[in-house]
């Protein structure tokens, strides 16, 4: 029975323990949240530093913080100047009750001065400070005019001191005052911010100079918390710079303060340095500073005091929460927290893009399906309609003024319908004329035949018009929803591409890095974006090579043996001096290569072709070679083959497939102009991953395939780009291989042997003949043979590319690699 309520007691124990926790840390966000609702939202924090402003003094005598910190907020946040107002006056009543009414009077004197400059001010930000500047400078020589009744030397020197300091430090409280009032900020910090917002706050510290507790410094105490914050959050630069900016101001404010920026300085180092080791790291670097700076002496006081100054310091510290550390350290460049908080921008800035492509695919593909919807062929009910409306009007040209009309439509309706139906049929098929026989049978029946054949051409060429339009309506239709689901795939890659992150490889980059260097080569950097197979994508930073060429003939070896593939150098920036980095990526080596031979001549040896040819490297390994040829010769031939090409180009580079590309520059050729130009197109689609091919011919020539003595011959049957809007795309699939010869070629060439009947016999003997395998050999012989067979006469432009298939087989031989085998 205990055993059993001991069993029960335990779970019972841990929900108690989880919903108290849980309380806790609600009381503790609430408490949080009250605390930003009541200094921040309400305005009181600002108060609190308009008062310690108020009585913070430079030079034990000057007060050049109340003026800028006021005309600040007055510009930033309107609705609190009043409460900064009462905040700096209550502060300055601490010093005298003369400072007090001087902050009060000149503060008026500037929303004075300003409300009437603002109406030839533009920029309120860029002359803000000239104002708080020549107000304040006005105001103090008023005061030293009244109270000594003259201008000395001095005062004008302290006059211009304030002024210039107003001035200054306007611009640093513009910059920082919104980091205090908005508690939602979303930007990052620059580095000027970061030091206007160290120097406000060492500003704001100087107000509690003078201040005591147990004989303890309050400034000495809350400038080391500074920097132990600083230094904790952003390391030993940030708290070098915070020490030597807070000890600097202190200093001007009280010269007996003067040796805390030495200890401010070296405790922001130390700490830095120590922040590895979390709060007590960089609370023990403060103390080793405090000691060290101590043992000098600071002119007053005992080690005693100072070290429990320190003390009272890093009690401070370590009671500050994580929350407003981590919160703190978003802004600052250089933070974990910060990068952090970059990458989550960017990640989300991403996935919004991603997003939004990924709805404009949805867009295109609902419009693609849409018109798709709307190709719906005419159904028999719709065509027997058609008939009706087509015998109406012919019937009421003809049989409605005829005598016989009863006995043909209200006795015989079926005979003179299904006649008539007949005629309108061979009129249609052949050309408005009649057969004899139907002739002779309608004329049996019908006494107005002539006048009925005449009606039936006229409503025929209406109706062939008509019908002629809602074809062409419905290809084009199938065309932009061919072309609007290209577009949509397009974009839904490009979706999915954005949104893949660069993948983790730490693990990996380190062991290149050490097998590399165990070689003796010294990397500087290693990153691994992708390590997929056919895919590697590996960028690197190494010192000056002095184009030795490491990255050619070691590293990319290397790698290829530690990843169990070809690794080449893809791009390559060499540094420019000594000291300078080179950066490299290295990339995966496609398994084959093209070398391709051109060969071309115009008609009758003129200088402007008529066909036009091609060569892409298009991006996902393949490769593309095309020829086009406008129909004719001369300027207008080049132009629509060249305008072919280029248009395929484009949106073969686009990323969209084969088909869909030929199909939209087909279209948008037989739609430009009414005019009968049309070009051929002869495409061929290579994959340098594994040498498989596709041929898309439109209108062209047969392609051949020499694989040693053995020709292939590559054909198909396609009208020419331009002469229809529709038409289906037929794909020929051949697998190639290492050391086929891809001989393509124009019309010109083709067609162009005299006296030849059979022009594939011909073309396959003279390939066969061939005793080279170099690809422009082949392309100059292959065109010299045509033209020698017309006794040098060239009767039509022509155009011959052969491409050559090899293996990629890289400079160098990998370099084996005993420690470390493929890293995926």
């Amino acid at each position: 029975m205990e055993k059993t309520n001991a069993s029960f007691i335990e779970p019972v124990r841990e929900v108690n323990l989880h919903s108290s926790k849980w309380a806790m840390q609600n009381g503790l966000k609430k408490f949080q949240l009250m605390l930003e609702s009541f200094f921040i939202k309400k305005g009181y924090l600002l108060l609190l530093v308009g008062f310690l402003l108020g009585r913070a003094l430079i030079l034990a005598k000057l007060t050049p913080f109340c003026l800028p910190f006021f005309a600040s907020v007055y510009l930033i946040k309107r609705d609190r100047a009043p409460l900064a107002l009462i905040g700096l006056i209550i502060g300055a009543v601490t010093i005298s009750l003369t400072n007090a009414a001087f902050t009060f009077i000149i503060t008026i004197l500037f929303m004075i001065v300003f409300r009437i400059c603002k109406k030839w001010i533009i920029n309120d930000m860029k002359w803000t400070p000239f104002i708080v500047a020549i107000v304040l400078g006005l105001g103090k020589l008023a005061e030293a005019f009244i109270l000594s009744r003259q201008l000395t030397l001095y005062d004008l020197m302290m006059v211009g001191v304030q002024t210039s300091l107003a001035f200054i430090l306007t611009l640093i409280f513009l910059q920082s005052i919104p980091l205090l009032t908005f508690n939602k900020r979303r930007q990052l910090l620059k580095t000027e911010e970061i030091v206007c917002l160290i120097i406000m706050l060492a500003s704001i510290m100087t107000g509690t100079i003078g201040w005591k507790v147990y004989d303890l410094s309050i400034e000495h105490i809350m400038s080391r918390y500074l920097v132990l914050v600083f230094s904790f959050i952003a390391g030993a630069t940030v708290g070098s710079t915070v020490g030597v900016v807070t000890g600097l101001i202190f200093s001007l404010a009280s010269v007996s303060s003067f040796y805390h920026m030495s200890l401010l300085a070296f405790s922001g180092v130390l700490g830095g340095l120590m922040k590895e080791g979390k709060k007590i790291g960089v609370s023990i670097g403060l103390f080793i500073a405090t000691l060290l700076i101590g043992m000098y002496g600071e002119g007053g006081g005992s080690i005693q005091l100072t070290v429990l100054e320190t003390a009272a310091a890093i009690f401070l510290f370590l009671l500050t929460p994580q929350v407003l550390t981590s919160r703190l350290a978003k802004y600052i460049p250089g933070t974990p927290e910060y990068t952090a908080e970059q990458q989550k921008y960017m990640r989300k800035m991403r996935d919004v893009t991603a997003q939004r492509v990924s709805q404009f695919s949805s867009v295109f593909h609902a419009l693609s399906k849409s018109f798709s919807q709307m190709e719906i062929q005419p159904k028999e009910d719709e065509s027997d309609r058609e008939m009706d409306y087509f015998m109406s009007n012919v019937t009421e040209k003809t049989c409605q003024t005829c005598f016989k009309k009863d006995q043909c439509w209200a006795n015989n309706f079926n005979t003179t319908y299904a006649y008539m139906e007949e005629i309108i049929h061979e009129m249609d098929q052949n050309d408005g004329n009649v057969s004899s026989k139907l002739s002779r049978e309608w004329e049996k029946i019908c006494t107005r035949s002539k006048r009925v054949y005449e009606s039936i051409g006229q409503e025929l060429t209406f109706f062939q018009a008509n019908q002629k339009l809602k074809k062409q309506v419905r290809e084009s239709r199938r065309l932009v929803a061919e072309q609007l689901l290209g577009v949509s795939e397009v974009m839904d890659n490009f979706a999915k591409e954005i949104q893949r992150e660069r993948e983790n490889h730490h693990k990996q980059e380190e062991q290149i890095m050490e097998a590399m260097q165990s070689f003796g080569i010294h990397i500087e950097q290693v990153e691994i974006y992708s390590l997929e197979q056919g895919n590697v994508d590996i960028e690197m930073s190494l010192p000056f090579c002095d184009g030795h060429g490491e990255c050619d003939k070691l590293i990319a070896p290397m790698l290829s043996d530690i990843l169990g593939e070809t690794i080449v150098v893809n791009k390559e920036e060499c540094a420019t001096y000594s000291n300078d980095f080179c950066h490299v990526t290295f990339r995966s080596s496609k398994a084959y290569t093209v070398e391709t031979g051109i060969a071309h001549a115009a008609k009758d040896g003129g200088l402007v072709s008529g066909d036009s040819y091609s060569t892409i490297e298009l991006g996902l390994g393949k490769y593309a070679i095309a020829i086009s040829d406008g129909m004719g010769n001369g300027e207008r031939a080049h132009y629509e083959s060249k305008e072919t090409l280029l248009l395929l180009q484009k949106i073969l580079q686009s990323g969209i497939e084969e088909k869909v590309a030929i199909k939209s520059v087909n279209s948008i050729l037989s739609l430009r102009t009414t005019d009968e130009i049309f070009s051929t197109l002869d495409l061929a689609m290579i994959d340098l991953q594994n040498a498989s091919t596709k041929f898309l011919k439109i209108g062209s020539t047969p392609s051949f395939i020499k694989r040693g003595n053995k020709i292939i011959k590559i054909q198909a049957s396609n009208l020419p780009i331009g002469m229809i809007q529709e038409f289906e795309v037929d794909v020929v699939s051949e697998q190639l291989k290492a050391g086929d010869l891809l001989i393509m070629m124009s019309d010109g060439v083709f067609e162009g042997p005299l006296h030849v009947e059979n022009y594939d016999l011909w073309m396959k003997r003279k390939l066969q003949g061939l005793e080279t395998d170099n690809p422009q050999e082949v392309a100059d012989l292959i065109l010299e043979e045509v033209i020698r067979s017309r006794s040098e006469i060239i009767h039509d432009d022509m155009t011959v590319t052969v491409a050559k298939i090899k293996h990629n087989t890289p400079k160098w031989a990998s370099i084996p690699v005993q420690k470390l085998k493929r890293q995926a």
